[in-house]
């Protein structure tokens, strides 16, 4: 079971394109000036099971999905184990927002487990003084949009090549 706070369906502010995005309870990180701070309390969402879920991001064939929150990576085994039924019954992609970075979730095996279940991963606390409202997917410039596929390939950090259509 998951904690949820909401699910979003066709959105187009949480990665490109048409996306289900799952926004869960829990956050350790409090950034000051956190967009989303009423998902902090891991008991402020309600319950859903993977099939739940499923169910939702199923429904509709043609949006990809977003795990963002809170901190997905505060629930790892639960979003894990949703990755991977996405992962098994589609071709959807998943980008995952994280306050922590990559290089530390490398170093925590329920968090790797998830990120190896990732294509694209927006890693790093929000920092305030760091905002910039004109970049894509993202708050502040200290965070990253991470291929996960080429970063675990490779050991380390590769950005996503991110092009907005003209």
């Amino acid at each position: 079971m998951l904690s949820i706070i909401d699910i979003v369906e066709d959105t187009m502010v949480d990665g490109p394109g048409l996306r289900t995005s799952i926004y869960c309870a829990g956050c350790p990180n409090a950034c000051p000036g956190c967009h989303n701070p009423q998902t902090w309390d891991i008991n402020a969402g309600h319950e859903m099971s993977t099939e739940e879920i499923m169910q939702v991001i199923m429904a509709d064939p043609f949006a990809n999905v977003t795990f963002s929150g809170g901190d997905p990576m505060f629930q790892a085994e639960g979003f894990t184990e949703l990755a991977r039924a996405i992962h098994s019954e589609s071709s959807k992609t998943i980008w995952c927002f994280t306050g922590y970075t990559f290089e530390r979730l490398m170093t925590m095996p329920r968090q790797r487990a998830l990120l190896e279940e990732i294509d694209v991963l927006v890693d790093g606390p929000f920092v305030q003084a760091k905002r910039d409202p004109d970049l894509y997917f993202r708050g502040s410039s200290n965070q990253r949009l991470i291929d996960v596929r080429k970063s675990l390939k490779a050991g380390k950090a590769i950005a996503y090549d991110y092009q907005p259509l003209a």
